[in-house]
């Protein structure tokens, strides 16, 4: 794929440009390590506490920045209230209900079946978004989900997963699901900067009464992880990564954009290994092979027949 995102820093007439597969690697590595990361926060917090504070953080960061950088609001009340939706959707349903999840399952397991959100989109894109399913895209599909299964079941037959943990992770993928249908059915044509700071504000909003209702401030115990783990997930994840995916999704198809998550399970396993020690079994590397030939076939350029 040819889009790139542009980067023009101010006094300068040439732009940067950044190669898609270049802003999808970045954006993988960034996530991939989130698991693991919150899995590391959510040791000294609770974690509908600390998505909170992280949403309220970043969301606080973003819009304040902006209005005192004199920025440009170019967003209708219609664009303010889808952001606002997709906040509540992609932020506080989807990481509230996985973060809760990540207590009884291993950060692996969570990247894997946060995985699995290529399948669901493909099938959606073809109902709801008019893209075509080709038997090339199909079978790419099929392998990639094959590999994450064959990666999953292994772990399952060699550790202690929750069941309760598996179905609140499940149900934070359907709602990143929705979320990206949401996006590619109604997305404004700008204004993605202010409008993740709308996100996060929204999310951390919708997600402050729960968290104060079901979870205690006294259960946090300050430590420089739980510093640096917040760091993390409020700046480089919040911030940085959730304004490169809007634009990834932005520039590519939604089947296409979505078929990268199954990059996920090896770097979240990789990730869960060096930060936190989870166990890495060589047969989970197996599973690698049919998820990069899925990855190719879905997100390959169809020929130009004409």
């Amino acid at each position: 794929m040819r889009q790139a995102l542009t980067v023009l820093p101010a006094g300068q007439t040439r732009a940067i440009t950044i190669p898609l597969p270049i802003m999808v690697g970045i954006f993988c590595i960034v996530w991939s390590a989130a698991f693991a990361v919150a899995k590391i926060a959510i040791f000294d917090c609770p974690p509908l506490l600390l998505l909170t504070a992280r949403f309220l953080v970043a969301g606080v960061l973003v819009i304040g920045g902006t209005a005192l950088a004199g920025g440009p609001w170019t967003l209708s009340r219609r664009d303010i209230a889808l952001f606002a939706m997709l906040g509540v959707a992609n932020q506080a349903l989807y990481l509230g209900l996985g973060y809760v999840g990540l207590r009884d399952i291993s950060a692996g397991l969570s990247t894997l079946i946060a995985s699995a959100n290529p399948i669901v989109i493909a099938v959606l894109a073809v109902m709801l978004l008019g893209e075509r399913m080709t038997w090339r895209k199909a079978l790419g599909l099929l392998l990639g989900f094959g590999g994450v299964a064959f990666i999953v079941s292994h772990r399952l037959s060699i550790g202690i997963e929750g069941l309760q943990g598996i179905l609140f992770t499940i149900a934070a993928l359907l709602s990143l699901v929705g979320g990206t249908i949401l996006f590619k059915l109604f997305a404004p044509k700008d204004g993605f900067w202010i409008g993740n700071g709308i996100q996060s504000l929204s999310a951390g909003v919708a997600l402050l009464p729960f968290s104060l209702v079901f979870e205690s401030p006294v259960d946090v115990v300050p430590s420089w992880r739980l510093l640096a783990s917040m760091v993390y997930l409020t700046f480089v994840v919040s911030i940085f990564a959730y304004l490169l995916w809007f634009h990834i999704l932005k520039v590519s198809g939604a089947t296409a954009a979505s078929s990268y998550h199954f990059l996920m399970p090896p770097l979240g396993m990789l990730f869960g290994w060096l930060l936190i020690g989870e166990h890495v079994a060589a047969w989970d590397m197996l599973g690698i092979i049919p998820v990069v030939l899925g990855i190719y076939l879905v997100t390959r350029p169809t020929a130009d027949r004409s």
